[in-house]
């Protein structure tokens, strides 16, 4: 069964078995407007918690995604290369940015759930 977490940085992460999918969130993608390029990682590069890992760029601005917890990157959503807007469109499902195998799943102690993220953006 996964569990989904959130970001006070607007990004949630679907754990399963040691393996966090991680995008941005619906609020996110609305406040960057159209994405017109995503900037992905690549497999086996190592992130710390806070550490750039994506840089998102749409019709308004370009923004950094912050890793949410340290881990190892397994796998980049390919099919954002030729179709960045999958994130404007269907953020939380085949929008996802990256998959990451997690360091220290107690990180996840301090992220939020969903209705605390509902309550930050409130």
């Amino acid at each position: 069964m996964a569990t989904t977490y959130f970001t006070d940085d607007h990004e949630w992460l679907r754990v399963e078995n040691g393996v966090a999918t991680v995008g941005i969130t619906d609020y996110a993608q609305e406040q960057l407007g159209d994405l017109v390029f995503v900037d992905l990682p690549e497999p086996g590069r190592a992130l710390a918690k806070g550490d750039v890992a994506v840089v998102v760029e749409s019709v308004k601005a370009a923004s950094d995604v912050y890793a949410p917890v340290d881990g190892e990157i397994v796998e980049a959503n390919g099919a954002l290369g030729s179709n960045p807007s999958l994130v404007n469109s269907a953020a939380t499902t085949d929008g996802w940015l990256w998959k990451m195998r997690l360091s220290d799943e107690s990180q996840l102690e301090g992220l939020m759930d969903e209705a605390g993220y509902k309550a930050l953006i409130g």
